[in-house]
């Protein structure tokens, strides 16, 4: 009696009527059954009544499937998360104990364990749960781990404690990051600021020309706060290749070195910049860094023929010729008595019947050439020479500007405000491209945009072409000093136009990316790009490395993994040193070398001090608490009588069903056959 009384005051009112509902149906439907116009009851058809009723009443009952809501209390503890700062400056300051120690502390307590569900982190690069400790991590991003552990805990009540120097290598700032947990920065490290001069960035290009200048841009910073003086210098193959005398003081703490070095020796070159030790200066690893620059051979010869003296001409030669790599040659068509063949490029200044000859051998040598049209061009010769393009020109001109295409993919070009170049002249008349080709620039007529092109290139198998259409680049030029106080702008525009069409160079099947220089203890990545003959890309070929270290002459020997549409070789855990490697496609004569240097530089250990300063402000910002190693045991206590992180109690509500579903249906299956044997048995069937 008590059970079913409960049942019922737990069940809900419509599954009572339910219930009442299929006992009502099923005992009537029976009574139609058995009993309805029955003129003779026997014993056995009360039998079969409550058989058919029983059976009818538990299919029912499988439908409604009754269930009852029981309220089920869970008490929850606040989170408490641990971060660990696993990295290499740990170590640099000597601090594994007192970090570990700690670490220890925490996990051996019982009232923070009774009061806190206590999770443990370590961190350097990537967040990851603590097992075990070895302070080798080469990168720090606590940004990355402070937001993975807010998103772990979104939306409860979990503190975190920080334990770092708080030098972060990689990553956001992040004193300042909207987190809604409380932070307490336990700082690890000498927080007595020492005198230090440090090299803090290196500015400089990867790639330059033989007989060229490249520029180099040092930023050397100063941390004290007496006057020192010292002496940067850069070197190159252990010879001082150049140097200059700084001085800091409390006020300039800061000096960025701004010099050109010439590019002597063809290849991949290492220097090393470096500034001398000051007085009572500890650290002195953060004091030089070396750096590595790619110097080409490419001399490239470009002839430019004309039939007249335009203004133009000298504009494109001087541009061209900043780069020391190359040279222009102007010729009239009457005067050039040499060979195409010895040029990279020709360029066609507005052609005339004239040029006839010269398009002629062009076209039969596939030799790359640049037109550049104007209001002498002869069109109708034009027209005929070359069929990536046709103009119905006619005696008048027309003025033409220029509109950027941001789509444009050939080869890397900037915006460098064409738009608000002058316009260049032309014949008037609509241009109609009859062959596929790529736009840099569109033109821009009488303020209307328009989708016809001013500057395109073209690529027909090996041969590639460009075209101008519009003369006056000589204003362009002397536009882009007037923008930006130099031509540099300009020339390198028209240094990359001639750069891709002056390239003979077939595509590549495979090419690879990497870098020549690379820090002590970093991951080493070799990206390759393979393609079959048809240069579509192969994802069924197996590429592997060759890598040799030239000191000690040890052999390596790596697969390259399939990663999206290319291939990837890891290289971890190299010691320093110069090394080579050979990039092989299995049955397949197809071969690329590289080389690469591994320096001793350690980033982690470049820090002098923990970096209190933002520690405290992102304990400050977080309504935290910040700490030294002196008070870990305050830490613990501060957290245990911290009336903000209290146990809390969850109700849930269960929905628990009162039947066995199986059970039941295998009942009623029972009953159905118990009355279908009776009635066999008696013949009412």
């Amino acid at each position: 009696m008590l059970a079913l009384r409960f049942i019922i005051l737990f069940l809900q009112t419509t599954t009572i009527i339910y219930i009442l509902a299929a006992i009502l149906f099923s005992l009537a439907f029976s009574w139609l059954l058995y009993f309805y116009k029955s003129k003779a009851l026997k014993k056995i058809d009360y039998v079969l009544f409550s058989l058919r009723a029983t059976s009818i009443f538990l299919l029912l009952l499988l439908l409604i499937n009754p269930s009852i809501e029981r309220q089920e209390l869970t008490n929850e503890k606040p989170i408490l998360s641990v971060l660990v700062d696993n990295s290499l400056s740990i170590q640099h300051f000597k601090s594994e104990k007192i970090v570990t120690n700690f670490v220890n502390q925490i996990k051996n307590n019982l009232q923070i364990n009774n009061k806190f569900e206590v999770h443990f982190f370590k961190f350097g690069e990537a967040i990851s749960v603590l097992d075990s400790l070895s302070f080798l991590e080469n990168q720090t991003n606590i940004y990355k781990a402070i937001s993975r552990v807010e998103a772990f805990n979104k939306n409860t009540i979990a503190p975190v404690i920080l334990i770092s120097d708080g030098n972060q290598t990689t990553g956001n700032s992040y004193p300042f990051i909207n987190i809604k947990k409380n932070i307490f920065p336990l700082i690890i490290g000498d927080t007595i600021k020492k005198s230090d001069v440090k090299i803090a960035q290196i500015n400089v290009n990867k790639y330059s020309y033989l007989k060229n200048r490249f520029p180099v841009e040092t930023r050397i910073v100063y941390d004290g706060i007496k006057n020192v003086k010292t002496q940067f210098t850069i070197q190159h193959k252990g010879k001082i290749i150049y140097r200059k005398n700084v001085a800091f003081s409390s006020s300039k703490t800061v000096e960025t070195i701004s010099t050109t070095i010439a590019s002597t020796e063809e290849g991949v070159q290492y220097y090393k910049a470096s500034v001398a030790k000051i007085e009572n200066e500890e650290n002195v690893e953060n004091n030089s860094k070396s750096f590595s620059v790619e110097v080409l051979n490419e001399k490239t010869k470009i002839l430019l023929l004309t039939s007249f003296i335009h203004p133009d001409l000298g504009a494109i030669k001087k541009a061209i010729e900043t780069n020391k790599q190359r040279s222009v040659t102007i010729n009239t068509i009457k005067d050039f008595k040499g060979k195409l063949a010895e040029y990279q490029l020709v360029m066609l200044y507005q052609p005339t019947v004239q040029f006839e000859s010269f398009f002629k051998s062009i076209q039969k040598e596939k030799a790359n050439y640049f037109v550049i049209t104007g209001l002498n061009t002869n069109w109708n010769f034009l027209n005929e020479m070359q069929s990536n393009y046709y103009k119905n020109a006619t005696n008048q001109s027309e003025e033409f500007g220029a509109i950027f295409n941001n789509g444009f993919l050939t080869f890397g070009q900037k915006e460098i405000g064409f738009e608000t170049f002058p316009p260049l002249d032309n014949a008037f008349g609509n241009i109609n491209m009859t062959s596929k080709f790529d736009a840099l620039l569109f033109q821009n007529i009488a303020g209307f945009k328009t989708q016809t092109p001013l500057l395109a290139t073209f690529e027909n198998d090996t041969q590639k072409s460009a075209v101008l259409f519009g003369e006056g680049i000589w204003k362009w030029r002397a536009a882009s000093f007037i923008n930006s106080g130099s031509f540099q702008d300009f020339d390198t525009f028209l240094a990359n136009m001639v750069q891709y069409l002056a390239s003979t160079k077939k595509r590549e099947r495979l090419s690879l990316k990497y870098d020549a220089l690379h820090p002590a203890n970093t991951p080493i990545f070799i990206n390759a790009f393979y393609v079959d003959k048809n240069y579509q890309f192969d994802a069924r070929a197996k590429l592997n490395l060759k890598l040799t270290n030239t000191t000690t002459n040890v052999v390596q020997n790596v697969p390259f993994s399939l990663l999206n549409n290319l291939f990837e070789a890891v290289l971890n855990e190299l010691p320093s040193g110069d090394y080579r490697f050979e990039v092989m496609v299995e049955n397949q004569s197809i071969l690329k070398t590289g080389q690469f240097k591994i320096t001793t530089y350690q980033i982690e250990e470049q820090f002098t001090n923990a970096n209190e300063k933002e520690l405290k402000l992102v304990a400050n910002n977080t309504n935290g608490k910040f700490y030294f190693p002196s008070e870990s045991k305050q830490i613990i206590t501060d957290l245990i009588n911290d009336k903000r992180y209290v146990t809390s109690q969850k109700s849930t509500i269960i929905h628990q069903q009162l039947i066995d579903w199986k059970f039941i249906l295998m009942l009623s299956i029972l009953f159905f056959a118990i009355e279908w044997f009776i009635r066999k048995y008696y013949g009412k069937i």
